[in-house]
C-alpha cells in the first residue's frame, strides 16, 4: 500500500525491558512472559513472586503517542471514581499512589490478573444484569466531565479517519469518488443526528463496552480496558452489547434499559445516535488500522486489510448504514 501511517511504535520493547521495569517498579518478576491479544497496546502476563507466592500481573504498555500524561491519569482516576463505588471495574494496581510508571519513553501499567468468559448476551438475565451495572457506573460518570480526553464527534472519529485515507491513495482509483461520495452523506447524516437532540448530555463513557471488553465469572461481569474512554452520550456504553436484526436488537435494548433505569435516568432520544454511531466506528476503524499499518502487529493480524475486495465491502458497509440511519431505531 502506498502511504506512510506512523513509525514502528514498539521497537525497542524487548523482553528485557519489560521484565526489567516491572522490577524497578516493586513487583519480583520470575521470568515468565506471555504475550496477549492486544494491538493498539502492548499486553502481557508476567510472572511475579513475593516472600508467601508466586502469581502472575498483567502488564500494558500504552501506544507512544496515542495518549498524553494527563489523559491517562483521567482514564486511571476514573477506574478508581468507580472501584470506590465497589463497581467492578479492573483498576490499574497502585505503588506510592502512582499507577502510571515509564521506562525508555514507554509508559505502563499493571493490573490484577482476572479470569472470566464473555457474556451471553442471549440470555435476558444476563442483558439486565450489565444493564444495571452501567447505570451505576454512568450515575459515577456524570459526576464529573473529563478534561481532557476527548468527546466523540465527526471530525475525530470520521472526518479525520476518512481524510487519512485518501490523502495516503489507500483506495483504488475506481473506488474512491464511491468512498468519498458516501463518507460525507454519511457524516452528514451523523451530523444531523447530533443536532436533533444538541442538548443531550455527554458524560465519561467506558467508551468501547463489547463483549470483549466484558468479563464473566460466577458472581458476575467485570469490565476491563478503558482505554476508549472519552466523553459522550449514554448510548454509546449500550448499542454494542445489540446483535441480530432490527427487531432483536430493539427487544434487547429493552431489556438492557430496564436494568440501567434502575440506577439511572434514560434519555430516550438518543436511541436515534444508535445507527449514527455505529457508523461513526465502521468509518473510524478502518482509519484506525490505516494509521497503524507500520506496526507489524496490525499486518499480522488483519492482512486482508487494504485489498480490493476489503474497500469494496467497506463501501457497502457504509451505503447499508446510510439506510438505516434514515430508518431509524426505535424501543
Amino acid at each position: 500500500m502506498k502511504f506512510q501511517a506512523e513509525e514502528t511504535p514498539y521497537f525497542g520493547l524487548g523482553p528485557d525491558l519489560i521484565l526489567n521495569a516491572i522490577d524497578q517498579v516493586g513487583w519480583q518478576t520470575t521470568g515468565k512472559l506471555v504475550p496477549l491479544n492486544s494491538f493498539e497496546n502492548r499486553v502481557y502476563q508476567v510472572g511475579v513472586y513475593d516472600e508467601h507466592r508466586e502469581y502472575d500481573v498483567v502488564a500494558k504498555f500504552y501506544r507512544p503517542g496515542r495518549w498524553s500524561q494527563n489523559q491517562l491519569i483521567e482514564e486511571h482516576q476514573f477506574t478508581f471514581d468507580l472501584t470506590e463505588f465497589e463497581l467492578p471495574v479492573i483498576a490499574p494496581l497502585r505503588v506510592n499512589e502512582v499507577s502510571i510508571f515509564e521506562v525508555e519513553n514507554f509508559k505502563f501499567s499493571i493490573f490484577k490478573k482476572v479470569g472470566g468468559r464473555a457474556p451471553n448476551l442471549e440470555d435476558q438475565s444476563v442483558l439486565s444484569w450489565i444493564g444495571r451495572l452501567i447505570g451505576r457506573i454512568h450515575a459515577v460518570s456524570v459526576t464529573k466531565p473529563f478534561k481532557h480526553r476527548p468527546a466523540i464527534s465527526t471530525g475525530q472519529f470520521g472526518r479525520a479517519p476518512a481524510d487519512f485515507i485518501l490523502s495516503n491513495d489507500l483506495i483504488p482509483n475506481e473506488l474512491r469518488d464511491a468512498y468519498q461520495g458516501l463518507v460525507e452523506l454519511a457524516i452528514t447524516t451523523i451530523d444531523s443526528a447530533f443536532m436533533e437532540i444538541h442538548d443531550a448530555q455527554l458524560i465519561r463513557l467506558l467508551g468501547d463496552c463489547h463483549t470483549g471488553n466484558i468479563l464473566w465469572m460466577d458472581d458476575g461481569p467485570s469490565f476491563v480496558d478503558l482505554d476508549d474512554a472519552v466523553m459522550g452520550p449514554a448510548i454509546q456504553d449500550l448499542w454494542m452489547l445489540l446483535s441480530g436484526d432490527r427487531e432483536a436488537m430493539e427487544a434487547q435494548l429493552r431489556v438492557v434499559v430496564s436494568g440501567y433505569e434502575q440506577f439511572m435516568d434514560f434519555d430516550y432520544r438518543q436511541v436515534s445516535l444508535i445507527e449514527p454511531l455505529r457508523t461513526l466506528r465502521i468509518i473510524n476503524y478502518a482509519g484506525w488500522l490505516a494509521q497503524r499499518w507500520n506496526d507489524p502487529a496490525f499486518k499480522v493480524a488483519f492482512p486482508w486489510f487494504g485489498s480490493q475486495r476489503y474497500w469494496e465491502e467497506h463501501i457497502g458497509h457504509i451505503r447499508e448504514q446510510v439506510g438505516l440511519m434514515q430508518e431509524g431505531f426505535s424501543i
